[in-house]
């Protein structure tokens, strides 16, 4: 079984419950596409971006990790995320076996 772990960028202007919706969102997206969902880590503060992303200086990040034994989940994954206009930046990685 594949490990990868799913960075996103979400901007500060959200307030706490839609910053929520967006996570769980993305775990749903997880699901549908075969993944399974090993744990979530949220930021608890914002942090200071490096530039500016649509006019925005500081955001949320979070970290979702899973498990999916089709390749194809990060692919299926990342072409929905690519649609939402509430997350500023993803990316999904494998994680090594060690």
């Amino acid at each position: 079984m594949n490990k990868y772990e799913l960075a996103v960028v979400v901007s500060a202007k959200f307030g706490e419950e839609e910053r929520t919706a967006v996570i769980d969102k993305c775990k749903e997206y997880v699901a549908r596409f075969g993944g399974n969902v090993t744990g979530v880590e949220t930021d608890e503060a914002p942090r200071r971006l490096a530039y500016e992303i649509r006019k925005n200086k500081e955001a949320y990040y979070s970290f979702i990790r899973f498990e999916s034994e089709d390749s194809n989940t990060p692919v299926e994954l990342e072409n929905r995320l690519r649609l939402r206009e509430d997350l500023l930046r993803f990316l999904c990685v494998r994680l090594d076996e060690a």
